[in-house]
């Protein structure tokens, strides 16, 4: 597993399809440090930077000379320490993709699971072994080169559809974008409630033909229904009490455009039979007129309702169904693309600062594993809702203790938390009543029989150690440092419990 993270028999300008050597900046008090890594590194093709201490590092990375590819900090450092320095290099915007290897004769533990939050790629003590630098700075560099493609095609893909996500159900749902955007034809866009139906509606305008002329949205589930028709075509004066002056509905407005007809399901079934008309013949006549006006229209429509039910129901009409899902696009849920989670969260959390006048703020890894622990029935805007909401709460660095209460959490999931020890001096206690009906849910066997706490204790084990390792891409490294545990022994773990990537 970790030879995926290596790039072996390769120069350092080959592994990242460079042509200009990566530049190293090396921060350590100790001269002698600072010349064994310049050696190793320049050995291997690398370019090498000094510094004797953080604030000559903040330096030499805000001077705008050469730029650098990558950090080696001590965490030990006088003065600023390493771990203060790698928030600064988190905090500002030009560094804080800077991949970073953090080193330390004495730190603690605690400080080198500190230093892998704040975004260090590995970690390793002195006395430094050759083989053990050079494999630590390829994996940094060969990671930040993916993160930075990553960032690029996510980028494109913003541009290009104004959504983001790279999950496969994401990467069809682009293709079916693609392939209707340029076609007249209407499209039915289904999905839960949150999901983007209306950023669907919005790329296949701006894909298509017709993306100079407008983009009308209207909510049907929002007019109320003596008023439908009048918005959707328009009224004369007079045609009704309160009708004062001519007005053009909504298909006159969208000509030569595209009409979104959000909520299409709540739709009354006198407005539907105009529609089917609109569509058909792409006619229609304002409330109180006798003359029929030519309409171009291409009409996109949206619902969270399962529209065949309702024709079955009686409460849509079929022929306007079948007009209207000539291409049926569904827009996933957020379940069935919990990769996007991490960076659906980063770009509304860089949307909202930027919004809001405020310093881009970092989040802690663990905040990304919780996110990814969450249900979101409410979907992307759900998601978006608790990031923002974070935003407000938080510091420089968004942690756990700022997210809000999931609300669709078990009652029962405090008591999966490692109780305290009980005092010796209080009697035992007994659950008042019995036993709530979840403990019916407890894993069992294939014969049905309920684990024994070994049993049990491995299962969550294995699934934890595959959390962690999918929360830092697979790195086995850092994975280790945040498990507290030797990276032999997490090696001897995965593979009693067969786990595997993908």
């Amino acid at each position: 597993m970790e030879s995926s993270f290596v790039t072996p028999q390769a120069a350092p300008g080959e592994a990242l399809g460079a042509a200009v050597a990566p530049t190293v900046l090396v921060v350590d008090d100790e001269r002698n440090i600072r010349r064994t890594l310049d050696l190793v590194l320049r050995g291997e093709g690398y370019e090498v930077i000094e510094a004797e201490s953080g604030e000559q590092a903040l330096e030499i990375l805000a001077n705008g000379g050469r730029p650098v590819d990558l950090a080696i900090i001590d965490l030990l450092l006088p003065g600023m320490g390493g771990l203060e320095l790698l928030e600064r290099i988190r905090r500002d915007e030009a560094t804080r993709s800077l991949p970073v290897v953090a080193i330390s004769g004495h730190a603690t533990v605690h400080d080198a699971v500190k230093a892998i939050k704040l975004g260090a790629g590995d970690f390793f003590e002195k006395p430094v072994s050759r083989e053990r630098v050079l494999v630590s700075v390829k994996n940094a560099l060969y990671s930040s080169e993916l993160a930075r493609k990553v960032r690029d095609l996510e980028a494109e893909l913003l541009a290009r559809y104004e959504m983001i996500g790279r999950a496969p159900v994401m990467q069809k749902l682009y293709k079916e974008i693609d392939r209707v955007a340029p076609t007249k034809a209407s499209v039915l866009i289904t999905g839960e409630s949150g999901t983007g139906k209306e950023l669907v509606s919005r790329a296949i305008h701006r894909l298509s033909p017709r993306i100079a002329g407008p983009f009308v949205k209207v909510n049907c589930a929002a007019i109320p229904r003596e008023l439908i028709e009048s918005e959707l075509f328009g009224h004369e004066r007079g045609a009704f009490t309160g009708a004062q002056s001519r007005k053009r509905g909504f298909f006159e407005q969208a000509h030569g455009g595209t009409l979104f007809l959000d909520e299409i399901g709540d739709m009354e079934p006198s407005a539907q039979a105009k529609v089917l008309r609109a569509l058909q013949s792409g006619e229609i006549s304002r409330l109180g007129s006798e003359r029929t006006l030519q309409v171009d229209v291409r009409v996109l429509a949206a619902t969270n309702k399962d529209l065949s039910r309702e024709v079955s129901a009686s409460r849509f009409r079929e022929d306007l169904f079948f007009r209207l899902a000539v291409f049926p696009i569904r827009v996933p849920s957020l379940r069935e693309r919990m990769e996007d989670i991490r960076p659906l969260a980063d770009a509304f959390m860089a949307s909202f600062c930027k919004e809001n006048g405020l310093k881009t703020k970092r989040m802690d890894p663990a905040v990304h594993v919780a996110l990814e622990r969450r249900s979101f029935p409410g979907n992307v805007r759900e998601l978006k809702n608790v990031i923002e909401r974070a935003a407000i709460l938080s510091g420089d660095t968004v942690t756990i203790a700022d997210l809000p209460e999931d609300p669709h959490a078990s009652p029962f999931d405090d008591d999966l938390q490692t109780p305290e020890a009980p005092d010796a001096s209080e009697p035992m206690r007994t659950p008042p009543g019995p036993l709530p009906p979840s403990i019916e849910a407890i894993p069992r066997t294939e014969g049905g029989r309920r684990l024994t706490l070994r049993e049990f204790r491995d299962q969550a084990e294995r699934r934890y150690i595959i959390e962690v390792l999918q929360s830092l891409d697979w790195n086995i490294s850092r994975a280790a440092i945040v498990l507290g545990v030797e990276r032999t022994n997490l090696h001897k773990k995965i593979r009693a419990y067969d786990i595997r990537r993908g």
